[in-house]
């Protein structure tokens, strides 16, 4: 089982915008109902007294949706992930309508759970008995190292 991380950079934003904590509020509502994701309680903000810049953190059941934004560069940082794979989401068209962004880069990141299974091929009963071997799980004496 696979899970889905968007690490989101988008770039020429309105240094406005980026300030504003309504306008964060309306993006993280728009992709937790757009992606119908599930938060397990308030999401929490905190702006910087000096540029005015905000992070934002919302706890998922399937995992988190975090923002950073940095008004006095024009930028926005934003990274979400779920542990199922979900529907791609229009980030490049909601950024440049909520923030102005110029640019937008989305980077998709496949996270595996478990360690890639096996192939094992009986050489006694010939190549016609290929069969998988259970799931590899690391030793706790690997983590160690």
């Amino acid at each position: 089982m696979n899970g889905m991380e968007w690490v989101v950079d988008a770039q020429g934003c309105a240094a406005k915008s980026l300030r504003s904590l309504e306008i964060l509020r309306e993006l993280f509502g728009r992709i937790i109902l757009g992606l119908r994701l599930r938060p397990v309680g308030e999401t929490q903000w905190h702006q910087f007294p000096n540029t005015g810049g905000i992070t934002g953190f919302c706890l998922l059941a399937e995992s988190h949706l975090a923002c950073h934004t940095f008004p006095e560069f024009g930028s926005l940082c934003l990274n979400l992930f779920c542990c199922v794979p979900r529907d791609g989401w229009d980030f490049e068209t909601v950024l440049a309508e909520l923030f102005g962004a110029a640019t937008v880069n989305v980077r998709i990141v496949t996270r595996t759970y478990c360690v890639a299974q096996r192939l094992v091929i009986d050489s006694t009963t010939g190549p016609d008995e290929i069969s998988l071997d259970s799931r590899i799980e690391p030793s706790l004496e690997s983590w160690n190292k």
